[in-house]
């Protein structure tokens, strides 16, 4: 699979990986005041969100055809 995940989008995900994965982990010891069921989806979404900006490639960006890596199409990635 082509990257398709640009430098500032990586920066981005990780980010918002990282704030959910605090959210998720405040949730699951009674710091956050939100219900039970957010902190397994809010961790969820964390490993997502870090998981692509670490390999650098989406499955959704693939299916929409987006790409925002700035590498040109006969540069190697």
């Amino acid at each position: 699979m082509d990257k398709n995940v640009g430098a500032m989008d990586k920066r981005v995900r990780t980010a918002i990986g990282a704030v959910m994965g605090t959210v998720s982990l405040a949730t699951l010891v009674g710091a956050a005041p939100l219900p039970a069921i957010a902190s397994p989806i809010l961790g969820v979404v964390a490993l997502v969100m870090l998981g692509t900006a670490a390999t650098g490639t989406c499955g959704l960006y693939s299916l929409l055809g987006v790409d925002t890596c700035s590498v040109s199409p006969d540069e190697t990635r």
